[in-house]
């Protein structure tokens, strides 16, 4: 394997979506999701993100990153106003729609309609989530952190409420996200599949690792 060192003087010389595309690729495989949103006239927004965290579980909290405010983030300027947002899960019989999602609708269009997804509300928040979705989210929002170096956003929300199949919940509490048919994505444009390996036990000094059930 031949392998290339690529300098900060070279990769600040490359065409910008060149630069998009690979450093966005090479951090790794990251999840994908579905941000549900709805204004304070009650349109409702939809937009696929590429950068969902979780930053711990007690409390549930969990985030999302926004690109500079330089034009208008109908994703960012909803969560602000309704205080909540959804994550929706894509699985590979909704990635056309998901990915649709990232064009730039204007601001009183829906983008449930213009890509042919369907939204469903619940009564704990009043931000929509997708109906064909296996595994949704529902944040209330907590905080926001701007980030200087570049402008963007970190939104950060409190889990409320989780919806998934029964039958991809352990008893240890892990989800089996291969089992569900969650897609990871690579860059900006590339979906993939998961293949199982092994899961592990909780890692201590000087104690052998053991393999932990898988399937539920």
């Amino acid at each position: 394997m031949v392998m290339k060192v690529v300098k900060k003087d070279e990769f600040l010389s490359w065409e910008k979506r060149y630069r998009a595309n690979f450093f966005n690729s090479v951090v790794g495989f990251k999840s994908v999701a579905l941000v549900g949103t709805i204004d304070k006239k009650n349109q409702p927004n939809l937009a696929i993100v590429n950068s969902a965290v979780h930053f711990g579980s007690d409390p549930a909290l969990m985030g999302i990153l926004i690109r500079p405010s330089t034009v208008p983030r109908h994703t960012l300027s909803n969560i602000i106003e309704r205080d909540n947002f959804t994550l929706n899960h894509v699985h590979s019989e909704i990635i056309d729609p998901a990915h649709q999602t990232s064009a730039k609708y204007l601001r009183g269009q829906s983008e449930f309609e213009a890509v042919g997804l369907t939204p469903e509300y619940s009564d704990a928040i009043c931000a929509p989530y997708v109906a064909e979705s296996r595994i949704k989210i529902g944040l209330e929002f907590r905080e926001r952190l701007n980030i200087r170096t570049n402008h963007t956003i970190l939104m950060i929300g409190e889990v409320v409420e989780v919806t998934l199949p029964e039958d991809v919940l352990g008893e240890d509490g892990f989800v089996d996200l291969n089992h569900c048919g969650s897609v990871v994505g690579s860059g900006l444009d590339a979906y993939l599949t998961t293949e199982k390996i092994k899961r592990l036990s909780y890692a201590r000094p000087e104690t052998e690792l053991h393999s932990l059930k898988y399937d539920r």
